[in-house]
């Protein structure tokens, strides 16, 4: 029997046995919320239960490290984020997995802009009068962030480069604790997940100013893009992917990309995710290399531009 015959028979029997997805965040995140989501169709369409394991940490770096160690067998597979696969390899000097070496990508499943929200207090009601204010009192506007590399962090980061102003980053261990903040006017301004914070804006409890996406959310129609503000280069999307060890064989990467695709296609499926503020993205693997390094290189060079390091 060829190599090439046994992947494909292997492909065909694939999968045999329960299969676990690494979250590589705490229960309840975004990551998670996401990948029980899109699992739970697949597990019913293959007719085998997918194991939600969480193993948080070093900004996802334990769970990442994790996979990039499991049997390439495609037993084992990962949903990470935007700082898995694009914001950690600039950030640590020192990583235990490389997400270009040790991954094979086999879908961006979500993306969600983020939105600059600021406390209702706070004197600045729009981009241009944030940037006013910033430029007039130096060092003196407080930023709500998840922490250094976190994607709200270097939105903020990428703001203040592209307007020229200055500011002071207050970290939280996340985005409740920073939402808190923000409504009890103890910070000034914050980037947030676009769909943990809309209701909060729709009631008024904090306001929003801009968001980072490409054209207005149906969310939030109201609110401008930072194109629309003025501020054309942020556009910043947090998002959500699936990979498997670079190793695995061919047939049975191509059995999981196609079935992740397929569950995320779902009406039901897609639906709830919408519904969740998410836009479904569902790419070919081919599309999901591509924007992943086009991603890796955007955060590296600003993370180097501004000498972030949490080393």
């Amino acid at each position: 029997m060829t190599a090439t015959y046994a992947a494909t028979v292997h492909a065909n029997d694939y999968p045999s046995k329960p299969v676990t997805v690494i979250v590589p965040f705490a229960a309840g995140g975004t990551s998670d919320v996401v990948a029980r989501t899109i699992t739970q169709k697949l597990a019913t369409e293959w007719g085998q239960p997918i194991v939600v394991e969480t193993k948080p940490g070093a900004n996802s770096a334990i769970g990442a490290t994790a996979l990039a160690r499991s049997a390439p067998d495609g037993y084992t597979f990962l949903i990470g984020s935007i700082g898995t696969y694009a914001i950690n390899p600039g950030l640590y000097k020192t990583l235990n997995y490389d997400p270009n070496k040790d991954f094979a990508y086999l879908s961006i499943a979500v993306r969600n802009a983020n939105v600059l929200v600021a406390a209702p207090n706070f004197p600045a009601n729009t981009v241009e009068e944030l940037i006013a204010y910033a430029k007039k009192n130096p060092d003196s506007v407080s930023y709500a962030t998840g922490g250094t590399g976190s994607s709200d962090h270097l939105s903020a980061v990428l703001f203040r480069q592209q307007t020229g102003t200055t500011g002071v980053d207050v970290p939280y261990k996340g985005g409740a604790a920073a939402q808190n903040d923000i409504m009890g006017n103890q910070v000034n301004v914050s980037f947030q997940n676009l769909g943990s914070v809309s209701n909060l804006i729709k009631s008024g409890r904090m306001k929003a100013l801009a968001i980072t996406a490409e054209k207005r959310s149906a969310q939030l129609p109201d609110v401008p893009t930072f194109a629309e503000a003025g501020v054309p280069g942020m556009v910043v999307y947090s998002w959500q992917a699936f990979a498997a060890p670079k190793a695995t064989p061919d047939g049975i990467l191509k059995r999981l990309s196609t079935g992740l695709q397929s569950a995320m296609k779902n009406t039901e499926v897609k639906e709830k995710l919408e519904g969740m503020g998410f836009e479904v993205m569902a790419t070919t693997p081919e599309e999901a290399l591509k924007f992943q390094q086009a991603e890796a290189a955007r955060w590296a060079a600003i993370i180097q531009q501004n000498k972030i390091s949490v080393d």
